[in-house]
């Protein structure tokens, strides 16, 4: 997301990928991740961390170099690392070259999500997984206004960011059939921290 994606300031949610409250959501979903792993969008790499068997490694695509160069020289993962260079949009792999597939507060950001959505079935293998945890539209009427009239601000001070986007029916609409999916707030302001938290598979 916008708010919460690993940007270079000084776009607000530089802060935000640090929030302790976001830990738990990284071990769960980056826990789950197997074999070979592309994460998408992963900027300075706040989440190469949390990896661990059984991930044998990680692809990680990011389309800014200098947050390349930051999470490169971290060295914060355990597992091999081979930093991507470019769009989600052009994910620049085989077909069904994946087993897992990784997104976190990403899909808010990225220009033409659904196509990005579409490569990311794409590269995933028959029987691969999608893991994700996204912000994204509300269920409650009040706050969707909110995000609606939030959202052309808030593109321009965060990134792109888009406090509105169904990211459950995006994942669906893109070919992906939903396991498991959590929803609900996490502490915040509500029309910024409605999470979708889940994995998903090829249909």
């Amino acid at each position: 997301m916008g708010f919460y994606s690993d940007i270079i300031l000084p776009r607000l949610c530089h802060l935000a990928m640090r929030n302790k409250q976001l830990v738990p959501y990284r071990e769960r979903v980056i826990g789950a991740a197997e074999g070979r792993v592309l994460e998408i969008g992963v900027g300075s790499g706040m989440n190469l961390p949390f990896y661990r068997a059984p991930a044998r490694e990680v692809l990680a695509l990011e389309p800014a170099p200098r947050l390349i160069a930051m999470a490169n020289a971290s060295g914060a993962s355990s597992m091999p690392v081979t930093f991507l260079e470019a769009s989600a949009e052009a994910i620049p792999l085989d077909q069904h070259s994946v087993d897992t597939v990784v997104t976190t507060w990403t899909l808010c950001s990225i220009p033409q999500a659904g196509t990005a959505l579409a490569e990311m079935r794409r590269v995933s293998r028959p029987a691969g997984k999608l893991l994700f945890v996204e912000h994204g539209l509300a269920p409650e009427e009040a706050v969707r206004r909110w995000q609606d009239r939030l959202t052309p601000a808030w593109r321009y001070i965060s990134g792109g960011c888009h406090l509105n986007r169904p990211i459950r029916s995006m994942i669906e609409a893109a070919g992906f059939r939903i396991d498991r999916i959590e929803t609900g707030y996490m502490p915040g302001p509500k029309p910024m921290t409605f999470m979708y938290e889940g994995s998903a598979r090829r249909k």
